[in-house]
């Protein structure tokens, strides 16, 4: 079957920690194609070859730019730090894929890429200040502030895994952020596996506080009240009318939210705290993918 004139699509990819998801995407955020795998443990060039497998398998006909979603600093010159992925700290992510796929390549942050997903098609529409919070193996956040994106000086606006929710500085803090090890995903492990005495994932935590365990709704309750006095000051500095939290830990769903937005409530300014809304996202994995495929099109319209 032969293409319309005007159908044109994006090749994206969401890179994190633990999966890469890509999918070709049409310009109006229909999803015609999706692969997963796992990023591979070792990090270095053998994250970049497996992200450019998955992209090979996609139909390149009409597709534009490729867009990909990294969870950290994606440099204006193409390189990336991120942490999560051994030997990532200046990754020339960029220059590699374009040799690989013949196509320009867009890098995002993968906070910058889901709020612009979420203002795009998600729960976020027609709203001008926005942030959409990523909780999963790392925590940051994308902001819109009166229609635009905010990126600051570096790059770096929106790293909410290093807001400090604890009163006493921790080595382990310097490399993930105080927040992202109390309320990330391996924070909450962490704390599961000390509160059972033996090794327990998040996703488990969740499925016994969905069955009632105690020991579970406590840790994901000190998780979330952990995020919600990193969303007060949010909210204190930046007035937003809506928070969209995602990311694979989002799951646990009113478990890790309720303690957050009662937490929100307590340590926010009081106006500014009752008019925010705090929802979660309701494109889930989507988000950064539709994020990365706006970015391509307002890029390179034609």
């Amino acid at each position: 079957m032969r293409r319309r004139p005007s159908e044109r699509f994006a090749l994206v990819a969401d890179l994190g920690g633990t999966k890469i998801a890509v999918a070709r995407i049409g310009a109006s955020g229909e999803i015609t194609h999706r692969l997963q795998a796992a990023t591979p443990t070792v990090g270095g060039k053998h994250v970049v070859d497996a992200v450019a497998h998955l992209f090979m398998q996609l139909p390149r006909e009409a597709a534009g730019a490729v867009g990909v979603a990294v969870p950290g600093l994606a440099r204006p010159d193409g390189t990336v730090w991120a942490p999560n992925l051994p030997g990532w700290t200046r990754m020339p992510l960029a220059r590699m894929l374009e040799k690989r796929l013949r196509l320009p390549v867009i890098l995002e942050s993968d906070r910058n890429a889901c709020v612009l997903g979420e203002a795009w098609l998600g729960r976020a529409q027609h709203c001008s200040d926005v942030v959409f919070v990523t909780v999963g193996t790392g925590i940051g956040a994308g902001i819109i502030s009166r229609g635009h994106l905010l990126r600051g000086s570096g790059e770096l606006a929106g790293c909410l895994g290093w807001l400090p929710v604890r009163e006493k500085f921790l080595p382990a803090w310097k490399t993930i952020g105080c927040l992202e090890f109390h309320a990330a995903g391996p924070g909450i492990g962490r704390a599961a596996t000390r509160a059972f005495g033996t090794s327990v994932t998040p996703e488990r935590v969740v499925a016994l506080a969905r069955a009632g365990d105690a020991r579970a709704l406590r840790v994901l309750a000190d998780a979330g009240s952990a995020l919600g006095v990193a969303l007060a000051a949010v909210v204190d500095i930046l007035n937003p009318q809506i928070i969209v939290v995602g990311g694979g830990t989002a799951a646990a769903g009113n478990l890790l939210l309720a303690p957050a937005r009662q937490t929100l409530c307590q340590w926010a300014q009081p106006l500014a705290g009752r008019q925010v809304r705090l929802v979660r996202s309701s494109l889930g994995s989507r988000a950064p993918l539709l994020g990365l495929a706006k970015i391509c099109f307002d890029r390179f319209p034609q």
